[in-house]
C-alpha cells in the first residue's frame, strides 16, 4: 500500500482498541464517539479483507490477523511519539547514550552534568554505568567512558582525564601510618586488578611487602570500606576529591602511581555524530580541573 493511501485514522482507531481491548475506552482516548471508532475499524477491515476483532458481549478480542497487525502499529506509533517528544523549544532534542564506568560517573561526571545540560539543552544524555567492561554495539550505546591505556580494538579513543592512584584510608588509620613499611600491619583492600598494589609498593620502595586483604569488584565499594576503617585502598585520587576534601578519606603517603587514564571511546565503524562531538569537546575542556588536596601532612 502506498504511503499516501495509508488510512491513518483507521489505524489509530484499531491500535487504541487493540491496546485497551475495549472500543469505549479507545474512543475516549481518541476523543471520538464509539460509533465513529467502530465505523473506522469496520472500514479498515473491509479494506484489508480481514476481520480484526471478535465482537464479544463485553469488549472485544483480537483475531489472529489482528494480533499480527497490532504489535507493528503499536511500535510504529510509539516511535513516532518518542520522536515528537524530542522537540523542545522548537529544536529536536538528540539522544546520546553513554556508558560510564561507575567510579568516573559518581566521582567526576555527575557533579559537572548541570554545566553540560546548560550548554547543550538539545542533547538528552542517557547514562549507563558499568564496571569497565562494556559492549558498545551490543548495548546500543553511542559512547563509553572507561579506564585503561586507550587501546581497545575497533574503537577510537580520546583521553579525558589522567587519574594517578595512591593509598587512601580513614583519618584514624592514617595517623598510625608513618612510612610505607607500616602498611605491613594493616589490610590492603584490593581490586580485581591484582597487579596494582605490587606496583605501588615497588614504587614506594617496599616491594618485599605482600598485598593481603579482601578483594572488591569496584572502586566505589573499595572507598566505602576504606572510609569505614577496614583498611587501606589504592584509588584514583581525582575520583574521590570530595571525600578527600571533606576528610572522609585521607592520603597518608605522597607516592602516586600511573596505572592508566579515563578515555572516551566510540566504535571506529560509526561516524561521530554532532551530539557525540559536542560531548567529547565538553569533556576535553573539563579535564584540567585541579584536584582538591587530601594528603595527610607529616
Amino acid at each position: 500500500m502506498l504511503r499516501p493511501q495509508l488510512p491513518l485514522n483507521a489505524l489509530r482507531a484499531f491500535e487504541a482498541a487493540a491496546r485497551h481491548q475495549n472500543f469505549t475506552r479507545a474512543a475516549l482516548e481518541l476523543c471520538v464517539s464509539q460509533a465513529a471508532l467502530s465505523h473506522q475499524i469496520r472500514g479498515l477491515e473491509e479494506r484489508l479483507g480481514a476481520v480484526l476483532f471478535h465482537r464479544l458481549p463485553r469488549g472485544v478480542a483480537l483475531t489472529d490477523e489482528g494480533a499480527r497487525l497490532y504489535p507493528v502499529l503499536n511500535e510504529a506509533f510509539d516511535r513516532i511519539a518518542v520522536s515528537l517528544d524530542r522537540f523542545v523549544g522548537g529544536h529536536f532534542r538528540e539522544v546520546l547514550g553513554v556508558g560510564v564506568v561507575g567510579t568516573f560517573a559518581t566521582g567526576w561526571l555527575l557533579p559537572r552534568l548541570a554545566d553540560f545540560n546548560a550548554r547543550h539543552p538539545d542533547i538528552e544524555l542517557r547514562l549507563q554505568t558499568h564496571n569497565n567492561r562494556i559492549d558498545l554495539a551490543g548495548e546500543g550505546l553511542d559512547l563509553a567512558i572507561r579506564f585503561g591505556d586507550g587501546d581497545w580494538q575497533g574503537q577510537v579513543s580520546t583521553p579525558v582525564l589522567a587519574a594517578p592512584f595512591a593509598p587512601v584510608c580513614a583519618p584514624a588509620l592514617a595517623r598510625t601510618l608513618r612510612q610505607p613499611r607500616d602498611l605491613a600491619s594493616v589490610a590492603l583492600l584490593r581490586s580485581y586488578r591484582s597487579d596494582e598494589w605490587p606496583q605501588w609498593l615497588q614504587a614506594a620502595g617496599v616491594g618485599e611487602l605482600e598485598a593481603r586483604g579482601p578483594v572488591f569488584d569496584s572502586s566505589l565499594t573499595l572507598a566505602s570500606a576504606a572510609a569505614a576503617g577496614a583498611g587501606v585502598a589504592l584509588l584514583p585520587l581525582r575520583m574521590f576529591e570530595q571525600d578527600l576534601a571533606q576528610g572522609r578519606l585521607v592520603q597518608p603517603f605522597a607516592q602516586t602511581l600511573a596505572l592508566g587514564s579515563y578515555w572516551l571511546t566510540r566504535l571506529r565503524s560509526r561516524a561521530e555524530s554532532d551530539a557525540a562531538a559536542r560531548f567529547r569537546i565538553w569533556l576535553e575542556a573539563q579535564g584540567d580541573v585541579p584536584t582538591n588536596g587530601g594528603h595527610l601532612p607529616k
